[in-house]
């Protein structure tokens, strides 16, 4: 964008003719929660912030955006990791909040499907199918905050992955807001639609630097009759993943998760949070957690005693625990959705969103912590997370009873390091976070050159003069 934007008093004047006083917010108090980021790592600044109701008034703001020679950073519930809905702050961006379009238009039942707006939290997409006796499977920690609209721009993961895949997977159609401000109306239902380009997932993941998605069609599932959660005790990450294969083989989909923790994370959560403790009596060099579910009364349990019964006689695993009640699968939830909480409060630590083929993870483990040790006396690697599917978030705690400097120093070095290895083993550097303003660099020096290349036409070919989330992604 090279010509001059319009000054902000005007720019507020005639946001508020389109939008009414009330949703066009200036102060710096109304401001503040949206324009620093979830980690506190990013805080911009904008001429204001803007509150559409519905889609039309999003065209609306757009067009006038384009008008002005402004720039628009879209925001959902602003639970980001890689600060990609925040504004950097340059003097011409105004951020547009999509709390208020919070309606959930239709729950079908009958196709397995609801037709969403942006701003619902996914919370209450999950709430929504509840009572309609489906099941909306993707899971996050904020997941009470998080939006729709954000979950889809970053292609989010979660916890259940393995079984119904990311965002990607649970969609079937969008509304989107162009940056010329039409309205491309995508909200089909269809499982099959083999007419021409699919449009839909152009959006997905693109992080509202493409177009901003104001609704979508998610997909449902059938509720489960029954679940069975547990907790299990091992010596490697080997075992780990000897341990995934007979779950996978004996359940199939019916394994919804398979999460990897290692003793320090458990520690720090038993530390810092409140009303945890130690799942397993005895103290194992790493932890997982599973959960089976199944449209059986007691299909979940059969699944998990057998699959657990093979894995202790092939000791794989050490030891392990049934949840009993829905209080006990809370408290065995609390200690995986806590590591981040408690990292922060233990101090400063470096964090990694990677993903790499499974038959590399263990070594992948085994190389980066050892590495790291060489660097830093005293760093304490800290790799958990979706081990099913591959996705590790593979953290660096700083050397017990530090303040962390010597860590920070090191963060660079760090990074290349852990980025040497995932590329190297064909892996991603970026499983479920997204790029925002973090990675863009690392993109840009590890993305295939050509697929980079699409990227940009792709990028310019829908947003020419930039306006969409500048300096995000690419």
């Amino acid at each position: 964008m090279t010509e001059n934007h319009a000054p902000a008093d005007a720019v507020i004047l005639g946001l508020r003719g389109l939008m009414g006083d009330a949703h066009v917010l200036d102060r710096a108090d109304e401001m503040s929660p949206y324009l620093t980021d979830w980690r506190k790592r990013f805080t911009g600044s904008a001429l204001c912030v803007v509150r559409p109701g519905s889609t039309a008034e999003v065209s609306s703001v757009v067009q006038f955006v384009a008008q002005h020679g402004l720039a628009i950073v879209p925001q959902g519930g602003n639970t980001g990791l890689v600060g990609g809905s925040v504004p950097l702050g340059r003097g011409d961006e105004i951020i547009l909040s999509l709390a208020r379009m919070n309606t959930i238009r239709e729950v079908d039942p009958r196709s397995d499907v609801m037709v969403v707006e942006a701003g619902v939290t996914l919370a209450a997409v999950q709430q929504a199918a509840e009572t309609a006796d489906r099941l909306f499977p993707l899971s996050l920690a904020s997941e009470g905050t998080a939006t729709i609209g954000g979950v889809i721009g970053t292609n989010a993961g979660g916890t259940a992955v393995l079984a119904y895949g990311n965002m990607r997977d649970l969609v079937l159609g969008l509304e989107v807001v162009l940056a010329d401000g039409r309205i491309w109306n995508g909200l089909g239902k269809l499982r099959k639609d083999n007419a021409g380009y699919d449009l839909r997932n152009m959006f997905i993941g693109s992080e509202g630097t493409l177009g901003i998605v104001t609704a979508a069609v998610v997909k449902l599932f059938p509720a489960p009759k029954s679940r069975a959660t547990c907790v299990c005790g091992l010596a490697s990450p080997d075992d780990a993943l000897a341990f995934l294969q007979i779950a996978k083989a004996a359940a199939g989909t019916s394994l919804t998760t398979f999460e990897l923790i290692p003793r320090l994370g458990l520690d720090l959560v038993l530390k810092h949070i409140p009303n945890t403790r130690d799942p397993i009596f005895e103290e194992h060099a790493w932890y997982v957690l599973l959960e089976f579910s199944s449209q059986s009364t007691d299909g979940a349990d059969a699944l998990a005693q057998a699959v657990m019964m093979e894995a202790v006689d092939k000791a794989y695993v050490e030891d392990g625990v049934f949840a009993v009640s829905l209080e006990q699968r809370d408290d065995f939830w609390r200690l995986r959705e806590s590591l981040p909480e408690a990292q922060t409060r233990e101090g400063y630590s470096v964090k990694h969103d990677i993903s790499v083929p499974l038959d590399c993870l263990a070594d992948l483990i085994a190389a980066v912590s050892a590495e790291a040790q060489t660097m830093i006396e005293g760093i304490r690697p800290l790799p958990f997370g979706h081990l099913g599917d591959g996705n590790l978030h593979f953290n660096f705690q700083s050397p017990e009873g530090t303040d962390g400097s010597d860590l920070k120093a090191h963060a660079g070095a760090l990074h290349a390091m852990v980025y040497r290895y995932v590329l190297a083993m064909k892996g991603s550097i970026s499983a479920e976070h997204g790029i925002g303003q973090v990675k863009r660099a690392q993109l840009a020096a590890t993305k295939d050159p050509v697929g980079l290349d699409m990227m940009r036409k792709l990028k310019a070919a829908l947003d020419p003069d930039g306006r969409l989330n500048p300096g995000k992604v690419i």
